[in-house]
């Protein structure tokens, strides 16, 4: 393990990148998804068209394309946001992770809303009913009794959603960002005969990652149950 020895610094900072990343594109999937679904039972058309664009445009377009794009394509229209919070390492954040990040959380956003949406459809249609009997607005309705209601039966197609976000968070490899799957490439062309060992420590951690998400949704799933 020598390698983990002279590299611990540089994998840790990668580890760290990786848990920015898929936290932040974890937190825009969760409520772009959730407008989404509201727009897409909506009943204004422009908002169930547009939902609907966005749904299928983005599902049927590869990750690491909508990455791409991102990375190499809008900075060429003089957008390059770089974000200095501290002197931290970690709080550096060049255009490059803040646009993976973002088309991470983006292409997130549409998985999530369709769980969503087809939990707010598994909510039985007198619960809308009785809303608007009392006078609640379709927006009402929605936030104080569908929604609530549609996330305790898609806790785990959202969980799901998120634990393919985090692994498909190594793909910002290909656009330079220096997390785990960029650090995990470099150790094994440093350290060819160690190949086997750094998978493994990389792999663990992606677990380590996917055990927290399943952990919090457990969690989540006995307090629904209580509730």
């Amino acid at each position: 393990m020598e390698w983990f020895t002279e590299n611990r610094h540089d994998i840790l900072v990668a580890f760290g990148f990786t848990v920015e990343m898929v936290v932040i594109a974890g937190v825009v999937a969760l409520v772009l998804g959730a407008i989404l679904a509201a727009m897409r039972v909506s009943p204004i058309p422009l908002a169930r068209g547009i939902g609907t664009f966005y749904v299928y445009a983005v599902r049927n377009t590869p990750l690491l394309l909508i990455m791409l794009l991102f990375a190499f394509g809008i900075p060429n229209l003089d957008i390059r946001p770089e974000l200095h919070l501290g002197d931290a390492e970690l709080l550096r954040l060049n255009v490059f992770f803040v646009f993976a990040t973002a088309a991470l959380g983006l292409y997130t956003a549409a998985f999530v809303c369709e769980a969503v949406r087809s939990g707010i459809n598994s909510v039985p249609l007198g619960q809308a009913e009785a809303a608007r009997a009392i006078g609640l607005t379709f927006g009402q309705s929605l936030r104080l009794v569908i929604l609530p209601q549609a996330f305790r039966a898609v806790l785990q197609p959202v969980a799901s959603a998120l634990i393919a976000m985090i692994k498909n968070s190594a793909i910002a490899v290909g656009v330079g960002v220096t997390e785990m799957g960029f650090e995990m490439q470099k150790l094994q062309n440093d350290h060819p005969s160690s190949r086997w060992e750094i998978f493994i420590v990389f792999a663990i951690a992606y677990m380590l990652l996917v055990a927290i998400v399943a952990l919090v949704t457990a969690a989540l799933e006995r307090r629904a149950r209580i509730a």
